[in-house]
């Protein structure tokens, strides 16, 4: 790994931090320490529920500045837009006087959505993989029950947490967001006179926007956690320990060796070979690849 974490998080913290507008800087650190505290969580457990590709116990690992870009990739590019966008506006090098009208700047909503999905995919896998009941694979047709850590597995605890997760990212927005308020029509701190609440056709925001905008971030966050699931499952192998039934955890994310696994199929008691080969020594493999075309890693 070298220097490139720190290098990463440095230039995603720069990118973060030149924004007029506190509110994303923030939204980096929120979704860092939340991360960070439910990672820890009962670390020791969740250790246990999984193997690494050495054969320990699994749990997980340091994370990469891979990681890290995925993460916060979307949400960088969208700041340096919006940046741009406000000093266009302002044609001055001082863009953090306006405020945000409703129903303006996607992009704004674009970073917020960026960070409440990811938040919502980490408690959701972190906190959820503690569930007593087993998984079940959202890409499946019948729903089967999976070994915990399974990509594309889900439990209802595990949803749940991904919902608080969006959650944590809504609140901080809310508290941080500089909403034009209902009264005030502005774009660039002067006032102009009354201005009508966003839900009644103005572009201020009231009580009862500011609830919305915080439903609707929590629930972006939830259904991002869901999809990325979906896409786990599909693109993404998860290789099993067939003496063990546990999920093997590959080193930094990276793909598990499996050239020579078995493959569950949808049918789960039916197993057989990948990539069609048919020696003895394949079929004495103690690996099977539970779910996943294996496209992708786990740092995608």
């Amino acid at each position: 790994m070298g220097v490139s974490l720190p290098l990463t998080a440095a230039g995603t913290a720069i990118v973060h931090a030149i924004h007029p507008w506190s509110v994303f800087f923030a939204l980096l650190v929120v979704f860092f320490l939340t991360g960070t505290a439910v990672t820890r969580v009962k670390h020791d457990v969740k250790a246990r529920l999984t193997l690494a590709a050495s054969g320990s116990s699994g749990g997980e690992g340091k994370r990469t500045h891979i990681q890290v870009f995925a993460n916060s990739l979307v949400a960088s590019v969208l700041i340096l837009l919006h940046y741009r966008q406000l000093l266009a506006r302002d044609k001055s090098d001082n863009a953090s006087q306006g405020c945000w009208p409703y129903g303006d700047d996607i992009l704004v909503a674009g970073i917020v959505s960026n960070y409440a999905a990811v938040a919502a995919d980490t408690f959701s896998s972190e906190l959820g993989i503690l569930s007593r009941s087993r998984p079940r694979l959202l890409t499946s047709w019948n729903f089967r029950e999976v070994p915990p850590g399974t990509n594309g597995g889900i439990t209802f605890w595990g949803t749940m947490a991904g919902f608080l997760g969006g959650l944590t990212i809504a609140l901080t927005s809310l508290l941080l967001l500089p909403f034009c308020p209902a009264g005030l029509a502005s774009r660039t701190g002067k006032l102009f006179g009354d201005n009508q609440p966003g839900l009644e056709g103005g572009s201020g925001w009231g009580l009862r926007e500011k609830t919305v905008w915080v439903i609707a971030v929590t629930i972006w966050g939830g259904l991002g956690s869901l999809l990325d699931s979906a896409l786990g499952g599909w693109f993404q192998a998860s290789v099993v320990d067939a003496r063990t039934g546990k999920v093997i955890e590959g080193t930094g994310g990276k793909k598990v060796s499996c050239s020579q696994c078995w493959k569950t199929t949808l049918t789960e008691p039916v197993q057989v070979l990948v990539a069609g080969s048919h020696d003895k020594k394949d079929r004495n493999s103690s690996r099977r690849v539970e779910s996943g075309l294996g496209f992708l890693d786990n740092n995608a």
